[in-house]
């Protein structure tokens, strides 16, 4: 898809974005009754260490029934390294609870003056951008779809939205990765259902990778006489291509071990409990000559770098229990007798045209009937034997990083939570290493092993490590502005060296089609203003856009350097109220999109960045949508002022400072206005006019603290009817709780199809006190 920027700077303070003339269609003015209070979060450390003066890593212990065990004590533990034990210098017990977040009924209204709330319509998700110190647990979903067949893919599938939907907690951040991919850009993760849900519904079976349309290749007449042939002296067909399968699956493997090597160094510096989980039909180490050098040594590596980037890994074998007889898939008939037994008699009550299964049932009578029959076993002692080795990977790469690995179980919905109740917390453990343990001349893998002295309890941790020190084994510092900008791009956090917020949001246009307008926010005070003759004041500083796909593929990207040059009333706007930067981009193609930007400081290299994800719908399929929604926020005397004189509020009156589209920051007793466009409404056969019902919902913490009622929509004058210009007031109180909150537009066509009546949008703002 080819994509073009179009950026403009706007330098007035609290321009009012036109993306959506909001004007107000049906207004309502309602003060807004006190929600509930705020919920807090836990933070938690790195925990793997490897240095001179100090060894630290993370244990799990549980009971026999997978329960963690949270009270021992340092002097329960037993530790070894290289078989001498350690003295335990630093322990603690990291607990990881999480608060689940809990949103009222919405089919009941939140006060007295509200009307229920369309049943359909569900409440928006909480706008939640994490900072570092709330992350409780990082977790990369990995799906090996380079070794997924086509049959398990639909089980990994149904794991991951069940884990989004049931087991997300509120302090996670989740990446969805496909190895087919790659890593792509760190800003996967996210805690955005909305996003997740997207990647997940990516995730496809890959043809080209070496999982097929089954689990296992089934077994076929031709393959099996083939093999007799070669055993009675006659040569193998199928031996070269055997060859060359083998040598496709080692490549497919290596391939699938590089996303989680570049995972793996992505995640080093993120917060939190780390974890990924590999879901895959297998990791082979062994091949025809034994073990495969090249996967063997890169799963060492990869054990090595989990552990040093406090990365646990989990392995769920995606075929579930498998079937190791005879499938319906399998082929035993199609194997004519004749040409396998040599000297076969062509009469005697059986056909020359029977199949394995007719010979193996008269092998008293035929000669090498016994021998076709051991042909099938042999066949399927293979298939067991490859499914034995294809887990010795998985089982490696868990037991080596302390997590878990899952098969033979065909519930992978039960596997993934039982690797979440492992993640409920952990010991934090360390020693003072000896000098052998980073002896240069000796650089060797240092194997730790740990006991728990009280009886009937399990501990899984990490197996050692090489002994080299972190300092030694991390990515250099970025240097250069490309590199600087690249970095701060693929971050999944916000840099605020530079306070930058952004805001993007849908719309679609009769003559361009469908595009992504973005408000980038930022605030003059941490740029760098150098003065210049008559007052006048420059600042240069460089911004980097990248559109990407919900996979962290990059669709389009642009880099530049701006030259802002300002003077008098509007260089103290900018100083005190920051600007606005816009970034319109043209969408051809539906689908989720992610937009990151990061803006850098030229004097200074202060970095900021932000990011913010989008659906954009198809409507070609002629369903109920809406746009984008628009918020401002008014001084309520100068909009009666405005209203007196005959002007509104997009006349003569400004947002107020800071309460604009790009920050929406308001203070109480401000005049929230909102705007939209309704596409695809479905017109009366006797009016030609829409029929259309409109309501809207206030949210804080999850938590429904208002509905508005259920009202008629009046279209007025307006001539386009696929695309209605919608919006309305709502007046906070002057006593309104400061905090988060978010706005829920719902909009119900009865004329529509009975699944396609309701549509919603929602837009985040903040209550502030001045």
């Amino acid at each position: 898809m080819t994509r073009k920027f179009s950026l403009v700077l706007i330098l007035l303070l609290g321009m009012t974005l036109q993306l959506i003339p909001a004007r107000g269609q049906n207004s309502t003015t309602t003060a807004v009754p006190t929600p509930q209070t705020q919920r807090t979060s836990q933070t938690d450390e790195d925990v793997v260490r490897i240095t001179t003066s100090l060894i630290q890593f993370d244990a799990v212990v549980t009971d026999k029934n997978g329960v963690p065990v949270t009270d021992l004590g340092a002097d329960e533990f037993e530790i070894r390294e290289n078989g001498e034990k350690r003295k335990i210098t630093n322990f603690s017990y990291v607990p990881l609870a999480s608060v689940t977040a809990t949103v009222e009924s919405t089919t009941t209204p939140a006060d007295k003056k509200g009307s229920p709330s369309p049943p359909s319509a569900p409440p928006p998700p909480a706008p939640i951008a994490l900072r570092p110190e709330q992350v409780q647990r990082t977790i990369a979903l990995v799906v090996d779809d380079l070794g997924l067949s086509f049959e398990s893919v639909k089980y990994v599938r149904r794991a991951l939205n069940n884990f989004v939907d049931e087991q997300l907690q509120p302090g996670d951040i989740v990446a969805v990765i496909n190895t087919s991919r790659g890593v792509g850009a760190l800003q996967a993760f996210t805690s955005d259902k909305r996003q997740l849900h997207a990647a997940i519904d990516r995730v496809r079976w890959n043809p080209l990778g070496r999982g097929g349309i089954s689990p296992f290749a089934p077994i076929e007449g031709d393959d099996i006489a083939s093999e007799t042939r070669a055993e009675m002296g006659g040569a193998d067909p199928s031996a070269a291509s055997a060859g060359l399968d083998e040598f496709s699956d080692e490549l497919f493997t290596v391939g699938t071990l590089g996303t989680l090597s570049s995972l793996l160094r992505g995640l080093k510096d993120l917060p939190g409990r780390k974890s990924v989980m590999l879901f895959s039909d297998g990791i082979k180490i062994l091949n025809s000559d034994g073990l495969s050098p090249y996967v063997l040594d890169d799963l060492r590596r990869l054990a090595d770098l989990a552990n040093r980037a406090s990365v646990v890994i989990y392995t769920i074998d995606a075929r579930g229990l498998p079937a190791l007889e005879l499938t319906a898939a399998d082929n035993v008939r199609g194997l004519q007798s004749t040409t396998i037994i040599q000297g076969a008699p062509s009469s005697g009550g059986y056909s020359t045209t029977a199949g394995l299964g007719r010979v193996a049932q008269t092998q008293g009578t035929i000669a090498g009937g016994s021998l076709l029959s051991n042909r099938v076993s042999t066949s399927l002692a293979k298939r067991r034997t490859e499914v034995f080795d294809s887990q010795q990977g998985m089982n490696y790469l868990a037991e080596e990083t302390g997590g878990l690995a899952i098969r033979n179980s065909n519930d992978l919905i039960g596997g993934l939570k039982k690797m979440l109740d492992g993640e409920q917390g952990y010991y934090l453990i360390g020693y003072v290493p000896n000098d052998e343990t980073f002896d240069p001349a000796r650089a060797r893998f240092n194997k730790l092993t740990i006991k728990v002295k009280r009886p009937g309890l399990k501990v899984r941790y990490r197996s050692g490590f090489f002994g080299v020190k972190d300092a030694d084994t991390g990515p250099a510092a970025p240097v250069t502005r490309a590199e600087q900008l690249a970095h701060a791009v693929v971050a999944p956090f916000a840099s605020g060296a530079v306070d930058v917020r952004l805001t993007s949001l849908f719309a679609n246009d009769a003559t361009s089609g469908s595009f992504m307008r973005s408000v980038l926010h930022v605030d003059g005070t941490r740029l760098t203003f150098t003065d210049e003759p008559d007052d006048w004041r420059r600042v240069v500083f460089d911004i980097m856009a990248v559109t990407s796909g919900v996979g962290g593929e990059v669709i389009d990207q642009i880099s530049r350097t701006e030259n802002l040059r300002v003077r008098g009333e509007t260089y103290r706007e900018i100083i005190e109220n920051g600007f606005d930067y816009i970034i319109t981009v043209p969408i051809k193609r539906p689908g989720a999109y992610q937009l990151r930007t990061a803006l850098r400081d030229t004097a200074t290299e202060r970095m900021g960045s932000a990011s913010q994800f989008i659906v954009v719908p198809d409507l070609n399929k002629n369903r109920l949508v809406l746009s984008g929604l628009i918020i401002n926020g008014f001084d309520p005397v100068k909009l009666k002022r405005s209203a007196e004189s005959g002007n509104t509020p997009g006349g003569r009156v400004q947002p107020e400072p800071q309460a604009g589209p790009g920050v929406r920051r308001l203070r109480r007793g401000l005049v929230l206005e909102f705007g939209y466009l309704i596409y695809n409404a479905a017109l009366d056969k006797a009016t030609q006019r829409p029929r259309l019902q409109t309501q809207i919902r206030l949210f804080r913490d999850g938590r429904q603290v208002f509905a508005g009622d259920l009202l008629p929509f009046d279209a007025g004058t307006q001539t386009d009817l696929k695309r209605l210009n919608a919006g309305g007031r709502l007046q906070l109180g002057t006593d309104m709780p400061i905090g988060d909150y978010v706005l829920q537009i719902i909009v119900m066509d009865p004329l529509a199809k009975e699944n396609q009546r309701t549509a919603t949008q929602w837009m985040d703002f903040q209550v502030i006190d001045k």
